[in-house]
């Protein structure tokens, strides 16, 4: 009955999604200038000649809840950060005031900046769908991967494939991401109507 439960919402939420844009792989990501919770601007073609990966959020979401409470992003960010990785995290639902994201990021003691895009400019122009969405960006500035953050949308596999973790190896052993493209799961990103 779970399953079935998860499987109707996880279908109901990606299916509202708003998202502008689909992103090609390999295309030039789009640059943006966003500002974090402290106040802090980051433009991503200032990141040019590292490797971005770009984690669209909502603290609110029961999926986003999931991995956060399991440490799914925070472990992955922390990992590559060592290896020279920036992690940026993106709020695109409109009606999340700064103080509420800045209060998020505090309590979950975030070592990498939220950005807060509340007017959905960046999330549209990324076609972001869900919380969370995925996009790595190679040092090229060029979109290497697009989706879900692993394999098990419903928090209930043993051996879940991390498609970012491993697509993060492959782009730092300079070999060609074996799965650039899935599909991402979560609750719709709330833009701005």
């Amino acid at each position: 009955m779970k399953g079935i439960i998860l499987a109707l919402f996880l279908t109901l939420t990606t299916s509202f999604a708003l998202a502008d844009t689909e992103l090609k792989i390999g295309t030039a990501a789009p640059d943006f200038e966003l500002v974090d919770t402290a106040g802090a601007k980051h433009k991503l073609s200032s990141y040019l000649g590292k490797i971005v990966v770009l984690e669209w959020t909502n603290p609110g979401c029961p999926f986003v809840k999931r991995h956060y409470r399991k440490g799914t992003m925070k472990d992955l960010a922390s990992t590559f950060s060592a290896q020279g990785v920036v992690w940026l995290t993106i709020n695109s639902t409109h009606y999340l005031k700064d103080e509420e994201l800045k209060q998020w990021s505090e309590e979950s003691k975030l070592s990498y900046p939220v950005l807060n895009d509340a007017d959905g400019k960046v999330g549209r122009a990324y076609g972001a769908k869900t919380t969370p969405h995925m996009f790595i960006v190679n040092k090229d500035g060029k979109v290497a991967y697009s989706g879900a953050i692993d394999s098990d949308p419903y928090g209930d596999e043993s051996d879940a494939r991390n498609y970012v973790n491993t697509a993060l190896k492959e782009i730092l052993s300079d070999k060609p991401v074996t799965v650039t493209e899935t599909t991402p799961y979560g609750c719709s990103v709330k833009y701005k109507s």
